[in-house]
């Protein structure tokens, strides 16, 4: 006896595996997730276990102006790779410049912020728990920060050369994935460092 024939609909579902480069970022970002949470929850953990001074909310000043420039440049960026996806190049070369520089902004903030704490108030690494955990946890960020400020400089330079074409409109997307949860992150350090952790 013959199986009995299957709708039109389903006959014509072809399966195909998901893009690689989205697939790979799920994957790094998971990884790196989990390496945060670590750093986060040895930060959660040594909270007020210094045994000496300063402390948190001695020196930390909450850092709002850097906070909305690192969360714009996900809106930023989100309307370079649409405008990539559209063709319109020159409008996303700028859009993509102005994600750098909201991200540059962000980094100079936290190096002016570094600077402060070491030479004003004495705080390095050493110092104390608080200072060793902290400069792990926002020295960990920062690093995030700056790697994908070189991958975004890097396209930059590509865009400006005219090597970028609204075909490679998912590479930036995957890229754009990256930066994106380099701002949650950013939302998670800022609650515990900056407001739970004062």
């Amino acid at each position: 006896m013959s199986p009995p024939d299957l709708p039109m609909a389903e006959a014509d579902i072809q399966w195909t595996l998901p893009a690689r480069g989205p697939v790979a970022m799920y994957c790094l970002i998971a990884a790196e997730a989990a390496i945060f949470t670590i750093f986060v929850v040895a930060y959660i953990f040594y909270i007020g276990k210094s045994l000496t001074g300063p402390q948190p909310q001695d020196v930390l000043r909450v850092p709002i102006f850097f906070t909305i420039c690192l969360l714009s440049s996900s809106l930023t960026i989100q309307f370079a790779v649409k405008l990539l996806r559209s063709g319109k190049v020159r409008s996303f070369a700028l859009w993509w410049l102005l994600t750098i520089a909201l991200g540059a902004v962000f980094l100079a903030g936290t190096a002016r912020e570094w600077r402060h704490l070491i030479y004003d108030q004495g705080l390095t690494i050493q110092t104390n728990l608080f200072g060793t955990t902290y400069y792990s946890l926002v020295g960990l960020h920062a690093f995030h920060v700056t790697v994908g400020l070189l991958a975004l400089v890097t396209v930059a330079i590509f865009t400006l050369l005219g090597y970028v074409r609204q075909e490679h409109a998912e590479r930036a997307e995957v890229l754009s994935m990256y930066w994106h949860f380099v701002d949650v992150v950013w939302v998670v350090v800022f609650i515990v460092v900056y407001i739970a952790g004062r």
